[in-house]
């Protein structure tokens, strides 16, 4: 059977399309780069990856713009018939302003926001862990990971906290769309392991059907030995590690 086709979308100003690629290679997908010149081919695609960088400079706010390229018409119709959809960093500013994640209101109307980091609102970079906040099973995604799985990645972003009203945050809460919460390497939460102040610890946001997924930090550069050799597991440096349990987990999904 032939392994699942992944399009890893490409805006002007994505920046992290190669090693996302890579990574969903690794993990046996079928995977392109697909450039905003090209959109019309994206309903060939069983998946898609929406990759970090600065799409459209950030213009307005991260993630605003793209929201409205024809590229996400594609994807929009895609993910409301139950096709997979990872945003990642900026390709999860992205998705949250297309209204994919939480999904609690229209679509291009975004009801929260990952907006400029605080206390001080700067550019982080910095090795983070991503906790699983929801049973696998909420997201397709992450069904296959265990429950309270701590993922190692790279926060690397001036807008990754995520803000809402309060009755929306607690929205976002009781509809189980948290999907993702900063921890320590023991898994323990709390704010000194959040590196932007976000709400509710929140790194990452599911749709109500689970089917769609925005995390902020990057697995995929934290994805090989080589990206930690001071955390090497193994001896092949090119062996996928760390941050590859999420992508090894939307293999999983697509290939079931």
């Amino acid at each position: 059977m032939a392994s699942p086709k992944v399009a890893v979308l490409v805006f002007p100003g994505t920046n992290s399309e190669v090693e996302t690629w890579r990574i969903c290679r690794d993990v046996g997908l079928d995977s392109d780069v697909v450039h905003w010149s090209r959109a019309q081919t994206l309903p060939d695609y069983d998946a898609y990856v929406l990759p970090g960088g600065f799409a459209y400079e950030d213009r307005i706010r991260a993630g605003a713009v793209p929201a409205h390229d024809p590229m996400m018409d594609y994807v929009i119709e895609a993910a409301q018939g139950g096709k997979l959809v990872l945003g990642i960093c900026n390709g999860a500013q992205i998705v949250l302003e297309a209204g994919l994640v939480p999904g609690t209101g229209p679509v291009r109307k975004p009801t929260a926001a990952f907006t400029k980091n605080g206390p001080v609102p700067h550019f982080v970079c910095k090795h983070v862990y991503l906790k699983l906040a929801v049973d696998p099973g909420r997201c397709a995604i992450t069904a296959a990971l265990e429950r309270d799985a701590v993922i190692p990645a790279w926060a690397a972003h001036g807008e990754g906290r995520l803000a809402a009203t309060t009755d929306h945050l607690q929205e976002i809460v009781d509809g189980g769309h948290l999907a993702f919460v900063y921890a320590h390497a023991d898994g323990t939460v709390d704010e000194r392991a959040t590196p932007n102040a976000s709400a509710l610890f929140c790194a990452g946001l599911t749709n109500k059907a689970g089917n769609v997924l925005a995390i902020m930090p990057h697995p995929e550069r934290d994805a090989w030995n080589f990206n930690h050799p001071r955390r090497r597991e193994g001896t092949d440096i090119l062996a996928p590690s760390g941050g590859v349990k999420l992508f090894s987990a939307f293999a999983k999904a697509l290939k079931s």
